[in-house]
Order: C-alpha cells, then structure tokens, then sequence
C-alpha cells in the first residue's frame, strides 16, 4: 500500500495547492456572503464530495482521459463555468430580497441543504484546478510495485479532500461571521448577498478563461 513518506509528501504538496484560493474557496465565500453559514458548509460538503468524485474518477482511469483531451477538458469547464454564472446571477437578481427579519427563518426556507449539496458537487467535479491536480500529481505518488493502483490513488486522494474541508470549513465560517456584521441592517445585507453573487459570476467567467498549459 502507500507508505507514510508518500503520504506525507502528498499532503505537504497537497497544503502548498489548497492554500492558494482557488474557484472552491471562492464559491464556498461567495456563497457564504449570499446565503449564510449553514448553506456554505452544506456547500463545502458537496465540494468535498465533488472532488473525491474526480480521484475516483483519476483512479480508474477517467480523469487521465479528461487530462489528455483538450475538448473533453474544455467542456467540463466550460460547463462548470457556466453553473457558477448561474448561480450567481441567482443570488444577484434575489438579493434585494434579503432581510435582517428573513434571517431567524428556517434555513431551509432559505437554501435546502440538499441543494446547497448538489451545487457544491457540481463546482468539485468540474473545478479545474482539481482536475488537473488529481490527474497530472496524484498518480505520480503511488507505487507501482505495490500494485492495486486504483486503491493507493483512492487512499492518497483523501489527503488533499481532508485538508480541503478543513480549510474551505474555515473559510466558509469567517465570511458567514462577516455576513452577520451586515445583517444588522436590510440595506448593508442586501448589497452583501449582490456582492455574493457578483463573486459567484466573476468566478465562472475566470474559470472559463482559465487555459491549459499545452
């Protein structure tokens, strides 16, 4: 199986690429800043989710597939990139709508958890940084001796996904903590869920411009 200085390693390269915000931080904030606390952590566990997806996918061979082939990899970020400008054209056209009253609501008068869920899933599958990231290092840590490739990339990709939801967690809880500042008045939360959205869309059109290195 792996061994602890492969994992080690991983995890060291792994803390360097998280750290730097990336399209995930950035919706979980945006997020966050349009809707509250509970859907951005509900958001986060969909991203973490999303992205496991993608080493799973590395693992048995898809993500190299979507590495290799421009198309393939321009149309999974075009289609993320196109989700998040939804998204964020959403909580623009509806922020007006936010009220200090609303904010004591049911959250699920709100978000339903279930979707917050689903979007994060939608932006951890398709982020690009993820996808090139799991297909280009992660197989590059596992031993080829040991055998059983699929599982030693399945148990490496839960290093990164852990340091991820740790980090996006805490990212997600300070901008919520942010966001409360604000709700003490309709009008300072109201521009607070359009800049939500404003981030959201200006995050779709960076990663639609995104390019690749080949």
């Amino acid at each position: 199986m792996v061994s602890t200085e492969s994992v080690l390693t991983f995890a060291a390269m792994s803390l360097l690429v998280i750290v730097i915000p990336g399209p995930s931080v950035l919706f979980v904030v945006g997020r966050a800043l349009a809707h509250g606390r509970r859907t951005a952590l509900a958001t986060v566990l969909g991203n973490v989710i999303g992205c496991y997806a993608v080493v799973v996918a590395v693992a048995w061979g898809l993500g190299a597939l979507v590495q290799s082939s421009v198309a393939l990899f321009v149309g999974v970020k075009l289609a993320g990139a196109a989700y998040l400008v939804h998204l964020g054209v959403q909580a623009f056209r509806h922020h007006g709508e936010m009220r200090v009253a609303n904010m004591d609501a049911p959250a699920e008068e709100r978000r339903g958890d279930l979707r917050s869920i689903l979007d994060g899933m939608v932006v951890g599958v398709t982020n690009p940084k993820g996808i090139v990231f799991f297909a280009a290092v992660l197989p590059q840590f596992v031993d080829h001796s040991a055998g059983r490739l699929p599982v030693q990339m399945m148990v490496l990709g839960l290093v990164p996904v852990t340091i991820g939801l740790v980090t996006d967690t805490l990212w997600g809880l300070g901008a919520s903590a942010a966001r409360s500042w604000f709700a003490r008045s309709d009008r300072r939360l109201s521009m607070v869920g359009g800049a939500g959205g404003l981030a959201m869309i200006g995050l779709g059109v960076t990663v639609a411009a995104t390019g690749r290195a080949d």
